[in-house]
């Protein structure tokens, strides 16, 4: 049973650009994420899929000098993206994950993981309906459900953002939802404005040095102590990304 890591990441962001190269603590952002990955214990390989454009040379380049596998595809077909790196890298099991999120948490990732194996389903995350902080989003899929959504997803939001067409099938895929003890979904972790970069710069600063494996708990704790943090970002709303990918749908005239 392997299970791979697919991390897509790409320099070309709309709000913030090259916000995956962006150096926090003296090390890209996109570094930090991986290292934070590399702690968790069910997974077999971290895949870097990145797009084929120049733009994106340097993700490849750190993934060399990091010695992460890195696959270069589709910039927009991100669906595809993912249906061709893991045809280089096989495998019976995808974790999706994305660049914006270096905060995330191996032993969720693992929680996730060990939920959908256990349960022998076709797709498992913690986003249905997120209880965690934006940033914390694990996705697992089978290969072939992957397969079958990469043959049937027509609208340009299922393309680009890689499981919508699962997600709203549950008659053709079987679902499972890590749930969590406690609403912690108003908490935004994720980097996609530079407010959003502000605020987990603080985190890594102030957490890093003495604990680089910190979890979700010690970031908590940390805003405990320092309520003004969460200030910072908290204007923005979870999902601006997909809500614009919905009003191209909407232009080529799908509901």
């Amino acid at each position: 049973m392997i299970v791979n890591v697919i991390l897509q990441a790409r320099f070309s962001s709309t709000r913030l650009p090259g916000k995956v190269l962006k150096k926090i603590v003296n090390k890209p952002m996109l570094a930090l994420q991986i290292e934070r990955i590399q702690t968790a214990k069910f997974i077999d390989k971290i895949i870097v899929a990145t797009s084929l454009g120049k733009e994106d040379d340097d993700i490849a380049l750190l993934c060399e000098s990091l010695g992460v596998y890195c696959f270069r595809g589709s910039l927009d077909d991100v669906l595809d993206r993912f249906y061709q790196t893991a045809k280089q890298f096989p495998c019976d099991h995808i974790v999706r994950l994305t660049g914006d999120c270096p905060l995330i948490d191996s032993e969720i990732l693992d929680s996730v993981i060990n939920l959908h194996l256990e349960n022998n389903a076709d797709y498992t995350s913690n986003i249905e309906p997120p209880m965690l902080p934006d940033g914390l989003d694990v996705e697992i899929f089978t290969l072939s459900s992957l397969n079958r959504a990469w043959k049937e997803a027509k609208k340009p939001s299922e393309r680009e953002h890689v499981t919508p067409y699962i997600r709203n099938n549950p008659e053709l895929f079987t679902q499972q939802n890590f749930s969590y003890h406690k609403n912690l979904s108003h908490l935004r972790w994720t980097v996609d404005e530079k407010e959003d970069f502000e605020f987990v710069s603080h985190i890594f600063q102030s957490l890093y040095n003495d604990k680089p494996t910190f979890d979700m708990e010690d970031i908590l704790m940390l805003l405990k102590e320092k309520t003004k943090l969460t200030s910072i970002n908290k204007k923005y709303t979870r999902n601006e990304g997909m809500k614009s990918s919905k009003k191209k749908d909407n232009k080529l005239g799908y509901s």
